[in-house]
């Protein structure tokens, strides 16, 4: 065995797993025996070697033994790349982007310590990159690992989310491809949901992740799966299914922050305000995450408290700010927040360079808003329209649309879109749904008869009956003869002309 295999071996540690790639753990003396239980580190290592959450002790425990493995063996590549690993995968289950900093430099001293044939360090560098919502470096990290390493499927996961970000869709349906020939389990079935619901295959998106929730074992890994099945029941408009699923995630794993604030979101759509503001202030307590505060800023001021919702709006800001300062980038959140509540003007500056870099779905439709709200609706208009025609099915991007066209005046998509809205998801937003409302009440119904285009038009008339045509006739005047005597034959030939004239008259 090389010594750079042993060095990463962790206690008795066995069975097979890769952390974004990281090392293939081999039981220590073969045979039939059976390998000993894992440890907290060897379960952080099972867990996310196999695309799933770990639990935060068992991440905290394997972080813990690799920094004192490596303080004593700072050369061991393949253990930077376990500890940049689980540093990102730290930094996703908590929120906390102060790790972002701490998982690049161990990732990139894997490589340094290993410039060539390095799969492992960079597909950690691919899910940072995705975690910081850089997508162009993802996606450029990601197929570099591919290519050195094009039978693992771990580089596939992050070639997906890379390449979602970036609104290519092609790229996309080849690492999904790529994803289901080389792997298998829920790891590969909820990347494979997240894909289906992307591209609006409701039903497809649902049987894939509900599967996945189902066949989950570990807590953390069980209540990431709930939530997912939740978020789309919640996408569907129905708040009491997803309440449900959210419920059951909070019960798989206390304190599981994205359940927390989607039960804040479900609370609210049923009415239930004082309960929704307390699931939000949990969320935010743990994770102040921006898009957190933006929802609860919203539904304070959906209830008429105006200085709490602009307390919860400068959270967003001080939060935007430090994760800069740790490299991520939430300007699509900053965008949207600034159209609405903020400058438009600045949010179309800040948004047409985010819709350069990632030319997504979501960026296009975050732009058109913005783009309508400082005043250019025609601009705005067709960037609503590309997402809703390439994006999920989407109560949001509808509702931006129909808003659009009624400003514009085109009264009929108006209503279109803006019922599509409410039908999506009747709940979608504690601001936007009344406003929707009150936008079709004052639309109110088409004109009767429909559009004019739908109807065959009117027959052209004929002319008159043939009776009335025969009243009106006169009869044919013959030729006027020449003023010289007329011979014979010339004689013979006007009478003969007099007479067919008279033929015809009645």
């Amino acid at each position: 065995m090389k010594p750079s295999v042993k060095r990463v071996l962790i206690g008795s540690v066995a069975g097979s797993v890769v952390l974004g790639g990281v090392l293939v753990l081999l039981p220590a003396d073969g045979g039939d025996a059976k390998p000993p239980a894992l440890g907290p580190a060897g379960r952080a290592m099972a867990a996310v070697g196999a695309g799933v959450p770990a639990a935060l002790p068992d991440l905290a425990a394997l972080i813990g033994e690799r920094e004192a493995h490596l303080r004593a063996h700072p050369r061991d590549e393949q253990s930077w790349a376990v500890l940049g690993s689980a540093y990102v995968a730290q930094g996703l289950r908590t929120a906390d982007v102060r790790n972002y900093p701490k998982a690049e430099g161990a990732l990139r001293a894997s490589l340094k310590a290993r410039p060539q044939g390095n799969p492992e360090a960079l597909t950690g560098l691919a899910a940072l990159a995705n975690a910081r919502h850089d997508y162009r470096a993802a996606r450029t990290w990601g197929e570099q690992a591919a290519r050195q390493a094009p039978k693992r499927w771990t580089a596939y996961p992050a070639l997906i989310e890379a390449y979602s970000g970036l609104g290519d869709a092609k790229g996309v349906g080849r690492a999904l491809e790529s994803l289901q020939e080389l792997g298998s389990g829920t790891a590969v079935m909820t990347r494979t949901g997240q894909v289906y619901r992307d591209r609006g295959w409701r039903e497809d998106a649902n049987a894939a992740l509900t599967d996945a929730a189902a066949l989950a074992e570990a807590p953390a890994e069980k209540s990431a799966g709930l939530y997912r099945v939740g978020e789309l029941a919640w996408e569907r408009g129905e708040p009491a299914e997803a309440l449900r699923y959210y419920d059951a995630a909070l019960a798989a794993e206390p304190g599981h922050h994205p359940s927390l604030a989607g039960r804040g979101r479900v609370l609210a759509a049923l009415g239930r305000s004082s309960e929704a503001l307390h699931a939000y202030r949990a969320a935010l307590t743990r994770h102040p995450l921006p898009e957190y505060a933006l929802e609860l800023g919203e539904l304070y001021e959906s209830l008429k408290l105006r200085p709490a919702a602009q307390a919860q709006y400068e959270v967003l800001r001080t939060r935007v700010r430090q994760e800069r300062a740790d490299g991520v980038n939430n300007e699509r959140i900053l965008g949207l927040f600034e159209a609405d509540h903020g400058d438009a003007d600045a949010a179309v500056e800040r948004l047409t360079a985010e819709y350069e870099r990632h030319r997504s779905p979501q960026n296009a439709d975050a732009l058109g808003w913005a783009l309508h709200r400082s005043g250019d609706g025609e601009a705005g208009l067709k960037l609503v329209t590309k997402a809703m025609d390439k994006g999920p099915r989407s109560a949001l991007f509808a509702f931006h649309r129909g808003q659009i066209e009624r400003d514009l005046g085109h009264y009929g998509a108006a209503r279109r879109h803006l019922g599509e809205a409410l039908r999506i998801n009747p709940f979608f937003s504690p601001l936007g749904v009344p406003t929707a409302k009150e936008a079709l009440e004052a639309l109110g119904e088409p004109p009767e008869g429909g559009p004019a285009q739908m109807y065959a038009p009117p027959p052209v008339p004929q002319g008159p009956p043939p009776s009335a045509r025969r009243q009106n006739l006169r009869p044919v005047q013959p030729p006027r003869l020449p003023s010289a005597q007329p011979s014979a034959r010339s004689t013979a030939s006007g009478s003969s002309g007099a007479r067919g004239a008279s033929r015809q008259a009645p």
